[in-house]
């Protein structure tokens, strides 16, 4: 297996309370890995490890077989309670591309990265204020914010919990397609019928992973 991510003896404490242990996972490079378990079975923490936001308190963790972090542009997650710069939707979308010093063809990028989350890619919906958003068209203005930049990894955190039919159905399109694309997608949801559309690996973590 081409392994991009390689954990090992992987914990996490907080507060001196263990909140992660995972023996050894291997995530190789384009595969879509699912993440199920009760609360506090250390979902949210896994990804935050996955996503190098955190340092584990042991372990060993990986990247294309080198410890230490990937570069910012490869992974990215989004959380289940999206936060959005308070602008509008074209200056959400395009967020990440201005910091990393792209100018041109912004409005071209914006347009299919709002396709590939079920919007029309019409003018109207980029000019809206973040303010003028619904819960499920919050999350999938935060989703298309991180296809734009064809990420090597997205992370997704309870991506349809607080959505509606509509907007799950959306999600669910847009990362089947990432994962077509060669993303390699880990996903953390109690929706197990959702998790079940994207034809994922399934890991179940418990209490005392």
């Amino acid at each position: 297996m081409n392994a991009l991510y390689q954990c090992r003896d992987l914990t996490q404490r907080y507060e001196g309370r263990a909140v992660l242990r995972l023996p050894e996972l291997n995530i190789a490079r384009g595969e879509v890995l699912a993440l199920t378990g009760p609360n506090g079975a250390g979902k949210s923490t896994l990804l935050r490890l996955l996503a190098f936001l955190e340092e584990p308190a042991s372990g060993e963790l990986h990247f294309h077989g080198t410890p230490g972090r990937a570069p910012r542009q490869e992974v990215t997650l989004l959380l289940q309670e999206p936060y959005l710069l308070k602008t509008s939707v074209f200056e959400n979308v395009v967020y990440g591309l201005r910091v990393r010093g792209r100018r041109h063809d912004l409005r071209e990028a914006a347009e299919a990265a709002m396709l590939a989350v079920g919007f029309a890619p019409e003018r109207e919906m980029l000019r809206r204020p973040w303010k003028a958003l619904s819960g499920g068209e919050k999350q999938r203005v935060a989703l298309a914010a991180r296809l734009i930049l064809r990420p090597l990894v997205l992370l997704l955190d309870e991506p349809t919990s607080s959505v509606d039919a509509a907007s799950a159905k959306a999600i669910e399109a847009a990362v089947r397609q990432a994962a077509l694309a060669g993303t390699t997608v880990v996903a953390a949801s109690h929706d197990l019928a959702w998790l079940a559309c994207l034809d994922a690996r399934r890991l179940e973590l418990d209490r005392s992973s």
